[in-house]
């Protein structure tokens, strides 16, 4: 089926793309330094619960929204840090935008 081709270009694409291939190299190479691998996790966790909180109408929790700014404020006193946030967040856009696009070709049936 065509759309079916078509969607694993996109995907090949996707792969081929300088955000892609420069976000997965940073990532990679946070991952293999122990440190930086744990504190990036711990990071997330924490992103992840108040995000959580949000989308569930849980409320902000202000404690861990602080401390979520604070842990990323240290964080990104660290030159690969700050360069992988950067690019997750070009990387996230890029994904964002083709949805939108597939999204706003498709919004009549939706």
């Amino acid at each position: 089926m065509q759309v079916y081709d078509t969607a694993n270009r996109l995907a090949q694409e996707i792969k081929d793309s300088e955000e892609y291939k420069l976000y997965k190299k940073l990532k990679d190479e946070i991952q293999q330094d122990e440190r930086k691998k744990q504190r990036v996790e711990e990071f997330e966790k924490l992103r992840y619960e108040v995000q959580l909180m949000t989308y569930t109408g849980e409320g902000k929790d202000e404690e861990k929204a602080k401390k979520l700014e604070e842990m990323y404020a240290t964080l990104i006193e660290n030159k690969d840090i700050k360069e992988y946030f950067d690019l997750e967040v070009k990387f996230n856009i890029m994904i964002a935008d083709v949805n939108k696009i597939i999204a706003e070709a498709i919004k009549d049936v939706l």
